[in-house]
């Protein structure tokens, strides 16, 4: 597979109207989770270029980037294929004190609540042997990916916002970030951790080693496929 072209598309502001989130028909990818997860480096490492701003500093994204991004080939099917990436701001970094599940919910509900009204499903699921769950869609898919940090599995802030996700109908695929920097024994430990918290095997990646891209593209390529059947 082979990453044609990532451009940039839009932003919507948190909690604000999303009347420019694309409703074109094709799958949308959603990136979420906390603050300094590795959301806008993974997206980067996706495709292989430098695309979202990153930054050590928590809380860096505070609007949802929107990018479309044409691939050629690969799980996606024969010849060009596209869809749009969106980059969530993180959660978990609570100015002002304020639940982070509730941060979440004000930053990404335009995002979420476009899409209903839209009338394109928000679909997920566990793990790649679970994806079969989300059927074709006439109005481009939507899919949902919770990243996590693999260094710290089941915290509060993350099961509230897979709680979150899940009432809005976007239940989401797990996907354990940073696992290059986890020990052996403590990538084994940490993986069971978050299958046993969120009922279902993460996807472990790491987006400076490149573990674990190649199949979250596959997870990635599925739901785009879906929504142009």
């Amino acid at each position: 597979m082979k990453v044609l072209s990532a451009d940039f598309v839009t932003s919507a502001a948190a909690g604000g109207r999303a009347d420019g989130i694309p409703a074109d028909g094709l799958g949308q990818i959603a990136l979420a989770g906390r603050s300094n997860v590795g959301k806008s480096t993974l997206l980067n490492a996706l495709v292989r270029r430098k695309l979202a701003r990153t930054s050590a500093a928590p809380g860096k994204t505070r609007l949802a980037n929107i990018f479309r991004v044409t691939v050629e080939g690969g799980p996606g099917g024969p010849g060009r294929w596209a869809l749009y990436l969106v980059d969530l701001p993180g959660y978990g970094y609570a100015r002002g004190g304020a639940d982070s599940a509730h941060e979440l919910a004000a930053v990404a509900s335009a995002y979420f609540e476009a899409g209903l009204k839209a009338g394109a499903p928000q679909q997920g699921a566990a793990m790649p042997e679970d994806a079969r769950r989300a059927g074709p869609q006439a109005g481009g898919s939507r899919a949902t990916l919770l990243l996590v940090d693999s260094r710290h599995p089941g915290l509060d802030s993350d099961v509230q916002a897979h709680r979150w996700l899940s009432r809005v109908g976007a239940t989401p695929w797990i996907v354990a970030t940073k696992v290059d920097k986890l020990s052996r024994a403590d990538r084994v430990r940490n993986l069971k951790d978050l299958e046993r918290v969120f009922g279902s095997a993460p996807l472990p990646v790491s987006a400076t080693g490149g573990e674990g891209l190649d199949e979250l593209w596959r997870l990635i390529a599925k739901a785009a496929r879906e929504s142009r059947s």
